[in-house]
């Protein structure tokens, strides 16, 4: 992975600044902020629309006290969800559009409060970059991988298995990758090829379709020199590291590597 997603927020927070906040209690079909839906605010996500030209370049800016998470709006969907995973409390949704260059302006800015009663709910959530509910081959798969398994840990175990048996490193696609890139699941698996957020985002998806809690999770490793995107997946009551970018690279080598990885090795940046 690059620091491309890094540099976005970086700049969009600098861009966001230059404009007066807007804020409004949020709620679905909310006459404030029609853009903006509450419905899914429980489970820890917000959907967010653009009624604009498709052909300008929109972001969404989630912040919560100092934590500001910045995503690429597909203008060409209706709606996208995306997630709240700062824990409960009050955050700030903004809407933004491109002006010129990298110049945005505000078109629209509401606060909602969380105050899900599961802290790990926001990880079963079908977001932009963790889309399950689109990719219906990798939901199918992983319905197919899990058939009779009895536990997270085993069913967790079997679509990691089948990740690292199938899935090979795009390096083409890593020296090509432009500033805005989104994973697809089931691209994923018909390719048989990804770069890291690509692994960690099919992991997500088969993982939370099949009912586990797992985060996406960007930051850097001792494994490699690059930005780099793993998961955290919750069994037994406790949040695991699971990285099968390195894995597959291990297995590839004729190499074995143990399925959780060691905490003191990560360090994390961003969590989805």
């Amino acid at each position: 992975m690059r620091s491309w997603i890094v540099k976005i927020t970086l700049a969009l927070s600098l861009a966001a600044g230059l404009a007066p906040a807007i804020a409004h209690p949020a709620s679905a079909a909310s006459v404030d902020a029609p853009w903006l839906d509450t419905t899914t605010l429980q489970q820890g996500t917000v959907g967010v629309s653009y009624s604009g030209a498709t052909s300008k370049r929109v972001k969404v800016m989630i912040s919560k006290a100092s934590t500001v998470y910045t995503y690429d709006l597909n203008t060409s969907k209706a709606s996208e969800s995306f997630p709240l995973q700062s824990g409960n409390g009050s955050y700030e949704v903004t809407l933004l559009e491109n002006t010129s260059g990298t110049s945005y302006k505000k078109i629209g800015s509401s606060s909602v409060e969380l105050t899900s009663p599961s802290a790990n709910e926001v990880f079963l959530g079908s977001v932009q970059n963790v889309n399950w509910k689109d990719a219906k081959n990798a939901t199918a798969l992983a319905q197919k991988l899990t058939a009779g398994k009895k536990t997270d840990k085993e069913k967790a175990q079997a679509i990691y298995n089948y990740v690292i048996s199938n899935v090979s490193y795009d390096y083409d696609l890593a020296k090509n990758l432009g500033s805005v890139y989104l994973p697809s699941a089931d691209q994923t698996l018909s390719s048989k090829k990804g770069i890291c957020y690509d692994y960690s985002s099919l992991m997500a998806v088969m993982l939370r379709s099949s009912g586990i809690p797992t985060k996406l999770v960007m930051g850097s490793t001792s494994y490699v020199k690059e930005y780099h995107a793993w998961n955290e997946v919750y069994l037994d009551g406790k949040w695991v590291i699971v990285d099968t970018t390195v894995d597959a690279a291990y297995k590839k080598a004729g190499k074995s590597i143990g399925f959780a990885k060691e905490a003191s090795k990560y360090s994390v940046q961003k969590v989805y």
